[in-house]
């Protein structure tokens, strides 16, 4: 009698359910937990596990909304008929020797033998941070039925917070069970490892060479069947062929090229960091020529309407494509629209005479470098200022916490970051202890790890008041959005050369336009105000920050 799987209650507030995506299909042999679908509620994505082992009958499918307690999918326990056809190549192994001759059979039973004593190693998401209750799957290193060893990263892991890597917990065959893009939650399984199958695997093979030795002694007609395993030999050995390093990847998909389109330096053909790097968008790598040729006779052939439609114009090559939101961009959307909508957010501005800080900068960020190893910036004296304001002016160095204000008796101050997959917010801790030559050596550091997608949740979590620059980007004005839950962000913006009065003289000076958004609730049209003047005073009058006046 089949078993009615339904959708099971997930939540108090939660009436019903999307059916995202099916890792089944209709009449595929499923086994007890393994995880059937994925379902979409409005707050979250979690995993159906089968109930029972036997052939999955799919009654809802991917995209339909279904009430809480609705019937998905039933499976009818496995009969004699209905088992997975497993079994049978297991006993088909011993009709083998009949094939070669008397001699050869041996090897071939000790190397089906050891198949029995395999054990099978689930590979499950880790817990990564307390907030964190999914990840999406970036990239696999590996495939399945590729041999990976103890500690070697198989794919990489995102959150809406950080990148990092998936090392494998045993030596064995891989079987991948969540693919490239699947959305996963923490507990969830990601892959199986079949543990003690590479040395199956390594002995079968051995045993077939044996077998290829020894048939033409004893049967010349013999020797055509072992040939068939030597083409798996080949293949696994030029698997790295093309195959880009997680590191490559980022790179060619930043750059918009296809990893079929580079030619790999490394061991056995692997794409490198290096090759990533070089590679040139438009510029194609030499594939085989037979195999190149081949191709191009058949499009040829094939569609000539193609080759027509394409030399029409220009306009008939537009297109479109569509991509699926990364976890951290769907974050960093969902909270800032809550952000515009949750708080009374108002943005003051105020402009900056840039030429003390430029002058002081010039004359000793030589002298600088060379005693602290790193040079002089803007940030370091803008990072610097803040702090000082904020010892006078609390309330922007607060947050909101229910009905309650929490004051922080220190600076940690959050750097906006541009980094390959979007904007992320590092944190300078107690940056009011911090020298400018301190300050420095932070945002350096973080701002690599930055790029290099190896911050990590500690790192990213904690400020109490952002600083995010536009004028990198040759921004001359904006209004930031808050940080939540801080209730202020600075906005410095790029330095433009302008005609100001200066002691009833007309004069050009280097001019930055400042932007503070804070939280009207909490910090009033004076405190913002008065901030932002006291950060340019002590911008105007660098020796401020060095007497604490």
């Amino acid at each position: 009698m089949a078993i009615e799987m339904k959708v099971p209650a997930v939540g108090e507030s939660i009436t019903e359910v999307t059916v995202a995506t099916w890792n089944k299909k209709e009449g595929d042999y499923v086994k007890l937990d393994e995880v059937l679908c994925e379902l979409e509620s409005d707050k979250a994505t979690f995993e159906l596990p089968a109930e029972a082992e036997g052939i999955l009958h799919i009654v809802a499918s991917e995209g339909d909304v279904l009430p809480i307690g609705a019937v998905i999918c039933s499976i009818e326990p496995a009969t004699g008929a209905s088992i997975p056809a497993a079994p049978v190549v297991a006993e088909a192994a011993p009709a083998a020797p009949v094939v070669q001759a008397d001699a050869t059979p041996a090897p071939v039973a000790v190397a089906a033998a050891p198949a029995t004593n395999a054990t099978v190693l689930e590979i499950k998401v880790p817990a990564v941070g307390e907030s964190i209750t999914e990840v999406t799957v970036s990239v696999w290193n590996k495939k399945s039925g590729d041999s990976v060893k103890l500690d070697e990263v198989i794919c990489e892991l995102e959150s809406d917070k950080a990148t990092f890597e998936l090392p494998a917990e045993a030596t064995g065959i891989l079987e991948i069970v969540a693919e490239s893009g699947s959305v996963v939650g923490i507990g969830g399984l990601l892959a199986k490892i079949t543990v003690g199958a590479v040395a199956e695997t390594d002995a079968a093979r051995t045993s077939a060479t044996s077998g290829m030795v020894a048939a033409p002694v004893a049967n010349a007609s013999a020797a055509v069947a072992p040939a068939a395993p030597a083409p798996v030999v080949a293949a696994d050995s030029s698997y790295a062929a093309g195959h880009p390093s997680p590191a490559a990847a980022k790179i060619l998909d930043e750059k918009g090229i296809a990893a079929n389109a580079v030619a790999g330096s490394g061991v056995g053909g692997r794409i490198t960091k290096e090759d990533a790097q070089n590679a040139v968008p438009g510029a194609q790598a030499a594939p085989a020529p037979s195999v190149a040729a081949a191709s191009v006779a058949a499009a040829s052939v094939a569609a000539p309407s193609v080759a027509a439609a394409v030399s029409n114009g220009p306009s008939d090559a537009r297109g479109v494509r569509r991509e699926k939101m990364s976890s951290l961009r769907k974050t960093v959307a969902r909270r800032l629209v809550a952000v515009k909508n949750e708080t009374a957010m108002l943005t003051t501005f105020n402009e900056v005479d840039m030429k003390p800080v430029m002058d002081l900068r010039s004359k000793y960020k030589d002298k600088f470098k060379e005693k602290h190893g790193v040079g002089l910036g803007f940030m370091s004296f803008f990072t610097k200022a803040v702090c000082v304001a904020l010892k006078e002016f609390p309330s922007v160095n607060a947050k909101i916490d229910g009905e309650e204000m929490i004051f922080h008796d220190y600076c940690d101050i959050s750097i906006a970051v541009s980094a390959p997959k979007g904007l992320v917010v590092p944190v300078i801790r107690s940056a009011e202890h911090l020298s400018l030559a301190g300050i420095e050596s932070e945002v350096v550091r973080l701002a690599v790890k930055a790029r290099d997608n190896k911050l990590s949740l500690e790192e990213m979590s904690g400020g109490t008041f952002t600083i995010t620059n536009g004028g990198v980007f040759g921004s001359m004005l904006s209004t930031p959005i808050i940080n939540a839950p801080q209730v202020a962000i600075l906005g410095m913006h790029n330095i433009v050369e302008r005609a100001v009065v200066v002691d009833g003289q007309i004069v050009v000076r280097p001019i930055m336009y400042l932007a503070l958004s804070y939280d009207h609730r909490i910090i009033d049209g004076k405190e913002s105000v008065s901030f932002l003047v006291r950060v340019k005073q002590l911008l105007e009058d660098p020796a401020r920050l060095l007497l604490d006046i």
